[in-house]
Formats: C-alpha cells, sequence, structure tokens
C-alpha cells in the first residue's frame, strides 16, 4: 500500500509540475511572437513560479487538514482552467493573468510531502521524500515534449491534451489513492498552525537551504530555454532538448540525495551539494563553449542541485514532529518557489544590460557559497 500511494503522488507531482512549466519551454516563441524584451520573458516565465511558491503555504496547510488524496486531486482539477486559457491566450497581458493563476499547479509538492511521509517509518522518510521529490522531472517532460507537441498539435490543442490528463489524474487520486492509517486531521486553526511552525529553528534552516537548490533548480529549469537561445542559439526545440537533460539529472539526483541523506546524514549531502553548485556556476560564468564544457557543467549543477533538494527535505523528517510536517513543508516549499523566481528576473535584466550572463553566474556561485557555510553551521548545531 505504501508503494502505490508513493507511486501516484510521484505521478500526480510530475503531472502537475508540467502544467506549472508550461510557459518556460515555449518562451522563445512568444518573445518572436509578441516581441518580448528580456525584462518581459523573465518575467511571464517567472509568474507561475511566485504563485506556485506562495502557493504552498496555504497547501501545506489544507494537507494537514484534509490530506493528500483530497487535495492532490483538488490541485488537477483546478489547474485545468488555467492550463487552458494560457493556450488560448495571444496578448501578453493574458498569459501574465493566466500564467499567474497556472502557478497553483506547482503548489502540489507541499501537499506530497506529509502525503508520502505519514506512510513510511523515520528511517525510510528520506528515501520515500526522495522518489517523491523525483516527480519534479515533470519540468523535464514539459521541456522535452511541450515544443513538441506544439509543433505537430498546435498550442490550444497541445494545452486542451494536458487539461485532460489532470482531469484523469484528479480522478486516480480520488479513486486509488489513500491517505496512511497513521495519519489524523489536523483540527487546530490555519494560522496558529503556521505561527507555531515558524517557531521552529527547523523551518528556518530548511527554508534558506531549499531556496537555494530548489529555487536554483526550478529557474534554470523555467529559464535555461531563454539562456541556450540567447547565448547559444538553440532552435526553440533543441534547447528543449537540453532543457531536458538538465532536468533529468536532477530529477534522478533528488533520491539519490534521500537516500543518500538516510546513509550518512543530509549535512553531509547538502555539504556537496552547494559546494559543487558553486564551482559550476563559476564555470558557466565564463561563457565556455556549449557541449563542453558548458553542457557538462549544467548537467552537473542540476545534478548537485538535485541533491540538495532531497538532502533538504531529509533534514525536515529528522528534525520537524510528523504532524506539522505538512505546514513546515508548505512555508519551505514557498520559499524554495521563491528562489527560483528571482534568478530568472534577474538573469533578464543581467542580460539587457551587459549583454551576458556572466554576473548573474557569479551571484549563484556567491549564494551557494553561503548556502555551504550556512549548511556547516548547521551542522555543527546538530551535533551539540
Amino acid at each position: 500500500m505504501n508503494a502505490r500511494n508513493l507511486t501516484l503522488a510521484t505521478l500526480a507531482f510530475a503531472l502537475t509540475f508540467w502544467a506549472w512549466n508550461l510557459i518556460g519551454p515555449l518562451s522563445s516563441s512568444y518573445t518572436d511572437d509578441l516581441g518580448l524584451s528580456p525584462g518581459q520573458t523573465s518575467m511571464l516565465v517567472a509568474t507561475p513560479v511566485l504563485v506556485g511558491s506562495l502557493g504552498r503555504i496555504p497547501a501545506g496547510v489544507l494537507a494537514d487538514k484534509f490530506g493528500g488524496r483530497l487535495m492532490f486531486a483538488v490541485i488537477c482539477f483546478v489547474s485545468i482552467i488555467p492550463t487552458l486559457f494560457v493556450g488560448w491566450s495571444n496578448s501578453y497581458g493574458a498569459l501574465i493573468f493566466w500564467g499567474f493563476f497556472l502557478g497553483i499547479a506547482g503548489t502540489s509538492f507541499a501537499v506530497g510531502v506529509p502525503f508520502v511521509n505519514a506512510w513510511y517509518e523515520p528511517s525510510r522518510r528520506g528515501f520515500a521524500t526522495g522518489v517523491f521529490g523525483a516527480g519534479m522531472g515533470g519540468t523535464a517532460l514539459s521541456a522535452l515534449l511541450t515544443p513538441r507537441l506544439v509543433d505537430h498539435l498546435g498550442r490550444a490543442q497541445t494545452h486542451v491534451l494536458m487539461a485532460v490528463a489532470l482531469a484523469i489524474m484528479g480522478v486516480i487520486m480520488l479513486m486509488f489513492s489513500r491517505n496512511s492509517p497513521k495519519w489524523t486531521p489536523a483540527t487546530e486553526p490555519a494560522l496558529p498552525r503556521i505561527r507555531d511552525a515558524l517557531k521552529l529553528k527547523a523551518t528556518w534552516q530548511g527554508a534558506l537551504l531549499y531556496a537555494v537548490a530548489f529555487g536554483g533548480f526550478v529557474a534554470f529549469s523555467t529559464y535555461l530555454p531563454t539562456v541556450l537561445r540567447n547565448v547559444y542559439e538553440f532552435a526553440q526545440s533543441d534547447a528543449g532538448l537540453r532543457t531536458a537533460g538538465f532536468s533529468i539529472a536532477g530529477v534522478l539526483a533528488r533520491p539519490l540525495g534521500g537516500i543518500l541523506s538516510d546513509k550518512v546524514g543530509p549535512v553531509n549531502v547538502l555539504t556537496t551539494a552547494f559546494g559543487g553548485a558553486a564551482v559550476m556556476a563559476v564555470v558557466l560564468s565564463f561563457d565556455p563553449p556549449q557541449e563542453f564544457p558548458a553542457g557538462v557543467s549544467m548537467v552537473l549543477m542540476a545534478y548537485f542541485l538535485g541533491l540538495g533538494t532531497g538532502g533538504v527535505f531529509a533534514l525536515i523528517a529528522e528534525l520537524v514532529d510528523p504532524a506539522k510536517v505538512g505546514t513546515v513543508t508548505g512555508l519551505v516549499g514557498a520559499a524554495g518557489g521563491l528562489g527560483g523566481y528571482f534568478p530568472p528576473l534577474i538573469m533578464g535584466l543581467v542580460y539587457s544590460s551587459r549583454g551576458n550572463y556572466t554576473i548573474g553566474y557569479l551571484l549563484l556561485a556567491l549564494t551557494a557559497a553561503a548556502a555551504l557555510a550556512y549548511t556547516l553551521k548547521v551542522g555543527r548545531e546538530i551535533r551539540t
């Protein structure tokens, strides 16, 4: 039963993340069709990320109250509307408006972590959250398949297809998934639960670290097609293929990060993740040749960020009472999503003013180095 529910949650997470990332892989066509500036393209790509981030707070609270089974279905069904209207929109204003609501699909993460955690004993929760986290591979599916589906079917028809898939997934979650027998609905009002979660040091520790690890992954996944076009002049489908490779590396690394955290501890995993990400960002700041070392460095960047995302929630599983995991996950997940909101905006501004992304990559390297230093501090606090 635990394996079935973990599988269903992972599939639902992957599909909603695909929906969440429908705009990013098509950014170059929106730029051409609507005559967008780099700043406008960045804002369009980042808007769903913002809502998908902040929306995780109420989604996590509601998951504690109503359970993951119902909340997964609700998110699938509600996401159908903005998915359709993004596909039907032909102006920048309409895309921003419906892209805002498309962010609802990105809140599913805060539902899934407490849902799968409840099915596994503490010693296996790093594994469970790591496997579930692999559902962020929905971004890889979107990068790889969305441009190709649009080429063959058209944008509106592709979004209708995604809406049908979301409807089917919602029905499947209602019919075949179950909340763990160990799960009990939260009875306290939402605001006191959020306030209590904010008093936990683990919430703030996880939020800071996840903002870098997951935020970096989301930022790259959504904005990389634009970078590849601007720097290396790739066509939209070719940029999507390479972005999918980036996303897959991060997706595969996430469960590994959880599994390794169960064996060697999440602090050791996070130390490796942030140190590696900092080095790769420095390499990319030199605008290296497209396949080597740029392509290799981007894949390794994804790998290190994926390890980090798995490590953060393994750390939270160790430090937080299971009854509070949903609320804490919502807050930490919001921080992670916000970490992915700002980099595309900064990269767009940097490219507009400098004609390259060097400063943006160096800022990423400094941020990863700061996260590394903070991880070491957290490790010392845990040991003492």
